[in-house]
């Protein structure tokens, strides 16, 4: 019965129609309902590894960028409260589960932990869109369809964009056993459809050739029939309001008429040709005269992004090697790179000059580097210890201007800004060797605070007014951590120098106030023990949620005996906030 249901549920993941209270269709798979209870880490700077150029080349250089060294899960969710609606744009590539991530492929298990590990990412970054921003995920067709179902149930379906085809590889691979694979995928999806406004694509040099045209002002243009042409509204009798004559040069009354010599239709209405009868050009040949609107190039908005990206314009994985291996950055080498001028179309068309990029797969730093050469601000996480060996050795080059490859000539790159690097702090909560949860002892009364104030929701922000005040949530609502046991005689005080207008959430060791005098008198404060209340916010001491198999913990089946439950020792020593008052 066990291999049975093995081989129907867990290898194969299929749409079903799930009711619950209404009919709704999803994707599943084993273990989708459980979901990580994360804890929002805070980031520690490492001056070390940050870089910043000696000198300003523009008013335009940006400084602030973030690179983060840490689990990109935990990553994601330390910058949630700071960045939540604000990245324009998302891009990310993350392993594709051809093998490379698990040892074991293709039993289905596999299968699940990839998309809850994704599904898990996608959450947050949906959370940090702006509503007018964009997410690209790179894919190859192993998982591709799969993860097209899960965006549509994160995201909806009406805020799916594309499924862009990159044309990755110049060349077939002659020792392919069916197919050679040529393209990856590129899904695009947004926060509100409603919202976005991508940009246009510049038109190739080709495209030019067709404005093959001057006017008297020197500007460019070509001709375009005034008469409608094909289609189901280049007739009289669809569309009858667009039949009627037009004023030759020499007099001559010109109605639309189709090449088969029946009635048409003009492609404007008449109050149009009257507004715009500058653009009208007459063109008379041995079947009579012909009318023609001018459409000028400097009029014109480019070309709209189109759903197949050939190599000759984006470049392909060769490329992107290429590119890294001229950087010199070490022996290591990267599988599935990208290259510079993928990332720049994908920047051009979702982003403008000083928007947010953030990309949580930096892999070797190509979308930190394409951002900061175009002048977006930009977010990494990475996890690898190339962080340190490739991508910070490529992103000084670039702030030193001495990246000469990609798209640094392209845009004009002279070097310029900068950059700080930032560790994940370690877990806020650590047992003892009584197995007591107690404050991690790495963290400092700053730390605590901080970190106290986003488990809370509250800004950090210490007040050089008001001692008590560490944090914000509004003008009027404040926070303060401290490690003592505080006195109803110490509460009181506090509550005075709070006064009535405004709101103090106080987080102790411990307190020694009645309930009565809480909540008749000290009704601006609120008080909580810590960690007690902390310990059921979030999973503790977890620090690798990596897409990682051997890191992570498959369930039980069936067949297999729960884990004996220990009981707890009595505990000798005194928990730094335990529950005594």
């Amino acid at each position: 019965m066990q291999g049975e249901y093995s081989e129907t549920i867990c290898c194969e993941m299929e749409l079903e129609i799930k009711m619950a209270g209404k009919q709704k269709l999803e994707l599943t798979w084993i273990g989708k309902e459980e979901v990580a209870k994360l804890e929002p880490r805070i980031l520690i700077e490492d001056a070390e590894f940050s870089c910043h150029a000696l000198k300003r080349h523009s008013d335009k250089d940006l400084f602030d960028n973030k690179l983060i060294f840490g689990d990109n899960l935990l990553a994601l969710k330390a910058l949630e409260q700071e960045y939540a609606g604000k990245v324009k744009c998302v891009f990310i590539d993350p392993p594709y589960n051809t093998g490379s991530a698990f040892e074991h492929y293709d039993d289905g298990i596999e299968h699940s932990l990839w998309l809850s590990l994704i599904r898990d990412r996608l959450y947050i970054i949906k959370n940090l869109l702006s509503d007018d921003g964009t997410l690209w995920i790179s894919i190859d067709d192993n998982e591709s369809h799969y993860l097209k179902v899960l965006c549509d149930e994160i995201f909806g379906r009406s805020n799916f964009i594309a499924n862009v085809i990159w044309e990755k590889a110049d060349s077939p691979r002659m020792d392919a056993k069916t197919f050679s694979t040529r393209h990856d995928h590129v899904l695009v999806y947004c926060k509100s459809i409603n919202n976005i406004a991508l940009n246009r694509l510049d038109s190739p040099e080709e495209k030019l050739a067709h404005y093959n045209k001057v006017d008297k002002n020197g500007r460019r243009y070509y001709l375009k029939p005034l008469r409608a042409m094909g289609g189901q509204g280049d007739s009289r009798e669809a569309r009858p309001s667009l039949y009627y004559g037009l004023t030759a040069p020499d007099g001559t009354e010109i109605f639309p008429k189709k090449q088969d010599g029946t009635d048409g239709a003009w492609r404007w209405q008449k109050s149009k040709v009257e507004a715009e009868k500058d653009r009208i050009e007459w063109i008379k040949s041995k079947n009579g005269w012909s009318a023609n609107s001018r459409l000028y190039l400097d009029a014109t908005t480019g070309r709209p992004p189109e759903t197949i990206w050939f190599n000759n314009e984006v470049g392909t994985n060769r490329t992107s090697k290429a590119e890294i291996k001229n950087l010199q950055l070490g022996e290591k080498s990267f599988d599935t790179p990208k290259p510079e001028r993928l990332i720049q179309r994908i920047l051009h068309i979702a982003t403008n000059e000083g928007d947010l990029v953030l990309d949580s797969f930096a892999g070797s730093g190509t979308t930190g580097a394409v951002a900061h050469k175009m002048g977006r601000r930009w977010i990494m996480v990475e996890l690898g210890e190339h962080c340190h060996t490739h991508v910070i050795p490529r992103l000084k080059k670039v702030i030193n201007g001495e990246d000469q490859g990609g798209i640094t000539d392209a845009v004009n790159w002279k070097g310029g800004g900068g950059f700080r690097y930032y560790k994940l702090a370690p877990s806020l909560l650590e047992k003892d060797k009584w197995g007591n949860w107690i404050i991690n002892k790495e963290y400092d009364p700053n730390m605590l605070a901080a970190a106290v104030c986003k488990h809370e929701g509250f800004t950090y922000s210490p007040s050089d007014i008001d001692w008590w005040a560490h944090g914000y949530s509004t003008e009027t609502d404040f926070i303060y951590i401290t490690t003592q046991t505080l006195t109803e005689d110490q509460l009181i005080v506090l509550s005075e120098e709070v006064g009535s207008d405004r709101t103090l959430l106080v987080c102790c060791a411990a307190y020694k106030a009645s309930a009565a005098i809480l909540n008749d008198k000290l009704t601006n404060l609120t008080v909580k023990k810590m960690p007690n209340a902390l310990l059921s916010k979030c999973e503790w001491g977890k620090d690798d949620y990596s897409l990682n198999i051997t890191n992570l913990q498959v369930a039980a089946q069936d067949d297999e005996p729960a884990p004996a439950v220990k009981k707890k020792a009595a505990s000798k020593e005194a928990d730094l906030f335990d529950d005594a008052e």
